[in-house]
């Protein structure tokens, strides 16, 4: 029997795309004194290609940056602590994350977060979606001291929900460190379709909009 609902949150409770999109708009913006030689499509074009959808952190993303773009006249620790700092205020979920979570709430599943990332930060993120208070337990790897696709931050996540891993469903953006991960734990996995991967044919079941999700849950 399915007792809990655990989620990633990178494209699968937050529409990074749009946040980032949004998020660099607005450091182009602040920083166009020093970025008036490069247009505000090249320089989000080349921070998407160096980000590698949020695999690599972004001290390294921004010291790329100042050689790929010849930035001169400001430091990569300043870039970084304007991302780290105000990324959250343009933090986005997706469409229907928070009716699908009402839905879950209210046919008592217990509901979870796993995601990889730095802490607080990513805390940070699930505090300005306005959506922290709908579960009983959000575990960021760099603060548990292990990442997905670990079985072990799986294993944690069920032991602090109080069920077995087998009495979770998993949803994430992933085909391997989410969804592939999950499965190995023992849990069942849900695939949130996006454009960053072809295809996940392995899932336990495959959805794109948050309205259908809790029906699907319920077929599972």
């Amino acid at each position: 029997m399915i007792k809990a609902i655990i989620f990633d949150l990178d494209n699968t409770l937050l529409d990074r795309e749009t946040s980032l999109k949004s998020f660099l708009k607005s450091q182009y913006n602040k920083f166009q004194t020093e970025l008036n030689h490069v247009t505000i499509d090249d320089y989000s074009s080349t921070f998407i290609k160096l980000d590698a959808n949020g695999m690599v952190w972004k001290d390294i993303v921004y010291q790329h940056m100042l050689v790929e773009i010849n930035i001169a006249n400001l430091e990569w620790q300043t870039l970084l602590d304007d991302y780290v700092t105000n990324f959250c205020t343009h933090c986005i979920s997706y469409e229907g994350v928070k009716t699908a979570l009402d839905a879950l709430k209210t046919k008592n599943y217990k509901l979870g977060i796993i995601t990889n990332g730095k802490y607080p930060f990513q805390q940070k993120n699930i505090e300005a979606l306005g959506i922290e208070n709908y579960f009983s337990t959000i575990i960021v790897s760099e603060k548990a001291g292990i990442k997905k696709p670990q079985a072990e931050i799986f294993y944690l996540s069920a032991k602090q929900l109080e069920i077995s891993v087998s009495q979770a469903i998993y949803v994430g953006d992933n085909p391997k460190i989410d969804i592939e991960a999950a499965q190995n734990s023992g849990m069942k996995a849900i695939w949130k379709r996006n454009n960053n991967y072809d295809s996940c044919q392995w899932a336990d079941a495959i959805f794109e909009n948050f309205n259908v999700l809790p029906q699907i849950i319920e077929k599972l």
